[in-house]
């Protein structure tokens, strides 16, 4: 009897925990994430935000349009550092950029690539056939080396080591690494001549998307990497349409075919929609 009395006490105890559960269960708060504390932003010019004016860092281009700091508004990122520069291969971002990384970043944006293509000569020598000349010798020289690269999966491999490089300075980073926009805006392949510097243009920005959006996947499961792309948010926003968000400005070299702030303000909102920001 005595045994049986302590077995219906022990019951009526769990019984009593169980209700105490459920009941904090039902009154507590959803739980948040916790904000990204450490967010830097690397890469090219395409990164620091050239082309987007009110420049806190001239000698890199840095702009305080970039989309990194765009972040900096929204409750879910605390600090933001961008180390981005203009010019910067993705080799220039392993050498010189990594040293603000450590294990307490979290978030890691990466735009870079196309420099390892030499999009600035690229730009120069095709400059006139943006206006509808016919390409040049140099131009079409310059693409055709660019697509090759591209196309070869050699800029895959560049990239993706450059992303193994990130990683290890940075080893509880979420890494995002964004494409590129289309300078003009794409043609339906059934009304594209191969001969046509859009059709050209169309190709290498297509290989260079690829390339960085096969490395991110080609990337080792315990690296936490994606990769976004900017062109549908570009999409009818090309240098030669009425509202472009690309400087088409040959006076200013430095910007020239890059995003301007409506640019910036588009890849932001890609990454936001993608959920980079988002922990």
């Amino acid at each position: 009897m005595a045994a049986s009395a302590v077995r219906r006490r022990r019951s009526a105890f769990a019984a009593g925990v169980a209700t105490l559960a459920m009941t904090l269960s039902l009154s507590a708060a959803p739980a948040q994430a916790a904000p990204f504390n450490e967010y830097v932003a690397l890469g090219d010019s395409y990164a620091a935000g050239v082309g987007a004016g009110e420049y806190v860092d001239v000698a890199c281009g840095r702009s305080a349009n970039a989309y990194s700091e765009l972040a900096d508004a929204l409750k879910t990122v605390r600090d933001v550092t961008n180390v981005a520069c203009g010019g910067r291969t993705t080799q220039g971002v392993v050498s010189e950029q990594l040293g603000v990384l450590d294990r307490q970043t979290d978030l890691v944006t990466i735009t870079a690539g196309g420099n390892n293509l030499d999009f600035g000569t690229l730009a120069a020598a095709c400059a006139s056939a943006l206006f509808g000349a016919p390409p040049s010798p140099e131009c079409n020289a310059a693409a055709g080396a660019a697509i090759a690269k591209a196309e070869s999966g050699q800029l895959a491999g560049e990239v993706g080591s450059m992303i193994q490089s990130v990683h290890e300075a940075a080893p509880n980073a979420r890494i995002v690494v964004t494409g590129y926009p289309y300078i003009l805006d794409p043609l339906p392949a059934d009304q594209t001549n191969p001969m046509s510097f859009n059709y050209v243009a169309t190709r290498l920005i297509d290989g260079l998307n690829g390339s960085i959006e096969a490395a991110a996947a080609a990337a080792p499961k315990r690296v936490d990497v994606e990769f976004v792309g900017v062109t549908e948010a570009f999409a009818g926003h090309g240098v030669l349409t009425p509202d472009s968000w690309i400087n088409l400005n040959i006076e200013d070299p430095r910007s020239f075919l890059h995003p301007n702030a409506a640019g910036y303000q588009a890849y932001f909102a890609a990454l936001s929609a993608a959920g980079a920001f988002k922990p």
